[in-house]
């Protein structure tokens, strides 16, 4: 990719003399008359040439502005004879560099080149950062969300099991990487086992391992998921897919801590604390005879419920930004503005799919652009959150307050006005959602 120059110069034959010079030397030039102008422009730019000294706003105020709002973009000041005192005070502001007019045209080139490199550095140093570090995989502001993650660090360093609540897509799996990292087992493997990818015949030989000619096929001796995480974590994801017939060995394997694997003619001692995920309330299976009793509790020593991505929109920028770095780096783009027009529809949706959803519809707007930009048919909201015309909208607020109302009312409906069975099918709890119902106005 071409890194992006704008050129920012209210005379237009030194603009259109600097910008020519660059476009020569590979760049993708842009020009702006005027800080205003150069404004929007900035954060979908590598690099900004700009004028010193120009009518209005100076090029120290558009410095100022891009190290506020995109302190990432590097800015170049070209400066007459004589100000060389004012473009010292640039550098010690966040000036990449300054050149004295009139400059050599090698020397304008060499030295935005080498402001370009350094932004695309930083840049996939941010990328990698945010991709790397299991911290950044939750990313949120929100109080429902940050509870949550305080919640999960504290329970990180005590060595008890976990049961790991929340809707399809919320990032369940991304909590249970956080409470590994954050506990004393962090040097150790954490292993994930999905109880619903393999048949009961297969389930509890991958748990549990078994010896070589334990049954036909079984050539060679093979560890289990429980040997493979012993003194680290295993999580086992959508946990009340697990058959009823290997419940009974999943509980011997926390009580007693051993195994026994298929073949194996004795025990043998794992230490492995376990995380269990579901989307589904694993009450609900052991009401109805799904789920033995004793293993929930024995998994369920402290709950952690992820919140959907519906009740902390206001992550949803933060979140697109997140998703926005990882996959423009993935596909080899330069930085990509969303839209504000389409963040603000985003944070009326209800999506269903929670995080994973919205990191596919990035993904997907970043595939379908045109070289980096978004254009009008990829970049358009989502229908269902469309914002109307100017004036016809209703506030954010209220748009939100009605999709609660409706998914409230939803819940105890199916629940048969239930109020703690209602809580449960919303992943929240039955204080919460009385409190909800009364701002809301809806009777029980």
């Amino acid at each position: 990719m071409k890194a992006r120059v704008l050129v920012v110069d209210d005379e237009a034959p030194v603009r259109f003399t600097v910008s020519e010079v660059l476009r020569d030397a590979g760049f993708d030039v842009t020009e702006a008359d005027s800080v205003e102008a150069a404004r929007e422009l900035a954060p979908s730019q590598d690099v900004i040439v700009t004028d010193l000294s120009m009518p209005g706003a100076s090029g120290l105020d558009l410095l100022a502005w891009v190290r506020a709002h995109c302190p990432e973009v590097a800015v170049l000041l070209l400066t007459a004879r004589g100000n060389e005192r004012l473009a010292v005070q640039a550098m010690k502001q966040g000036a990449w560099d300054y050149l004295a007019k009139p400059f050599a045209n090698d020397e304008l080139s060499l030295s935005v080149e080498r402001a370009a490199e350094r932004v695309r550095l930083r840049r996939s140093e941010q990328r990698r950062t945010a991709q790397n570090d299991v911290a950044q995989l939750v990313v949120g502001e929100h109080p429902v969300f940050t509870r949550m993650l305080e919640k999960a660090a504290r329970i990180a360093r005590r060595d008890i099991n976990v049961l790991l609540q929340g809707e399809t897509g919320t990032g369940k799996e991304a909590v249970a990487s956080l409470i590994h990292a954050h506990s004393a087992r962090r040097t150790k493997p954490l292993i994930r086992f999905n109880c619903a990818a393999v048949s009961e015949s297969l389930a509890e030989a991958e748990l549990f391992g078994y010896e070589k000619g334990a049954f036909t096929g079984a050539t060679r001796s093979h560890d289990g998921f429980f040997r493979r995480a012993d003194g680290g974590t295993l999580v086992l994801d959508e946990i009340y897919e697990l058959p009823g017939s290997i419940q009974s060995s999943l509980l011997r394997a926390l009580q007693q801590g051993e195994v026994q694997p298929l073949g194996a003619r004795s025990v043998e001692r794992v230490d492995v604390r376990v995380i269990a995920c579901t989307h589904a309330p694993l009450e609900r299976f052991v009401a109805a005879g799904k789920f033995r009793a004793d293993l929930f509790y024995r998994l369920n020593v402290v709950e952690v419920t992820v919140p959907p991505l519906r009740e902390r929109a206001s992550d949803i920028p933060l979140l697109a930004r997140h998703f926005q770095l990882k996959y423009a780096d993935r596909f080899g783009l330069s930085d990509v503005p969303l839209p504000e027009d389409l963040i603000a529809a985003w944070q009326l949706h209800p999506w269903p799919g929670n995080v994973r959803e919205l990191e596919n519809t990035v993904a997907e707007l970043l595939a379908l652009s045109n070289d980096g930009e978004l254009t009008s048919e990829t970049a358009r909201p989502l229908s269902s959150a469309a914002v109307s015309k100017k004036g016809s909208t209703p506030s954010l607020r209220g748009r939100l307050e009605s999709f609660e109302r409706d998914l409230i009312r939803e819940a105890l409906a199916e629940a048969q006005n239930n109020q703690s069975q209602a809580a449960r099918l919303l992943g929240t709890t039955r204080t919460t959602l009385i409190d909800k119902m009364k701002r809301l106005g809806i009777k029980a």
